[in-house]
């Protein structure tokens, strides 16, 4: 899937809970489809009409919403439609969310949630393997809820983490350049952290020209602060980043939310 550009409220970041294992990790006290956990405020309702894409609908009364939180995964298609379209077609839904400011496509990014059962599209989508958490949630109860049903399709091997390439090995830089464009998930072992002018730099590989690196601007250095990790402290700890992978001599993941990167144990 190549990169799409969210809503405004996509720019915002939030501060995670940090334990010993992981800077992002956030234990759900719900099921990882409960609502309870993700209690935001409601921006309308509505019925489901047709399924555009992956993570992408309409309503009955015109309106366009894109699923928040989440990004496809890379499979065909029609694969990825019918995901969303054995949750959704025709049924009633309510949408909640911080912003209802449609994003630059006119779509209206919101947490969706089936009528009556109040079940979360996205966390389905996560359980069952057929999405990616995008880091980029404000609402920590809501990226808790996200997080734990990624957490339960990855460690049960549903969907795209049956295949064991759909996590990528930070020491393998020309297989990141195969999805350049695209949100993808990647795990290794930082060996250095180097700052150049307004950008940080943590190296996986120890060619800084080719190998594989996560990039934090400037202004995001306070953020990882604030959540209690500076960035020099990843050095030599293994973690894993998510992002869309760009070319810049070797690949390229920029760290935009604090959501984006999580610390593995074992050092």
């Amino acid at each position: 899937m190549k990169r799409v550009t969210g809503g405004a409220r996509r720019c915002g970041h939030w501060v995670a809970v940090v334990s010993t294992c992981s800077l992002m990790l956030i234990v759900a006290a719900n099921g990882p489809a409960d609502a309870a956990g993700c209690a935001l405020e409601q921006q309308g309702e509505g019925r489901v009409v047709e399924i555009i894409d992956a993570r992408t609908f309409r309503l009955a009364d015109g309106r366009e919403v894109v699923l928040a939180g989440i990004e496809p995964v890379v499979t065909e298609k029609a694969r990825r439609t019918s995901a969303l379209s054995a949750i959704l077609a025709g049924r009633d839904v309510t949408l909640r969310g911080e912003d209802d400011t449609p994003d630059r496509y006119g779509r209206q990014p919101a947490f969706v949630f089936l009528a009556p059962s109040e079940t979360l599209v996205q966390g389905q989508l996560l359980a069952q393997g057929e999405a990616l958490f995008s880091g980029a949630v404000t609402d920590k109860d809501c990226a808790s809820v996200l997080t734990a049903a990624e957490a339960e399709a990855r460690q049960a091997k549903r969907g795209t983490w049956a295949d064991p390439t759909a996590i990528k090995n930070a020491e393998s830089p020309g297989d990141i350049l195969t999805g350049i464009g695209r949100f993808t998930v990647v795990e290794g072992r930082v060996l250095s952290v180097r700052q150049a002018g307004a950008t940080t730099y943590l190296n996986f590989g120890r060619s800084w020209t080719r190998g594989f690196a996560a990039t934090i601007s400037r202004r995001m250095v306070a953020a990882f602060e604030a959540a209690g990790t500076g960035v020099k402290s990843f050095e030599n700890r293994r973690i894993r980043v998510r992002g869309f992978v760009e070319a810049r001599g070797g690949p390229r993941i920029e760290l935009l939310r604090v959501g984006q990167v999580e610390l593995l144990g074992g050092n």
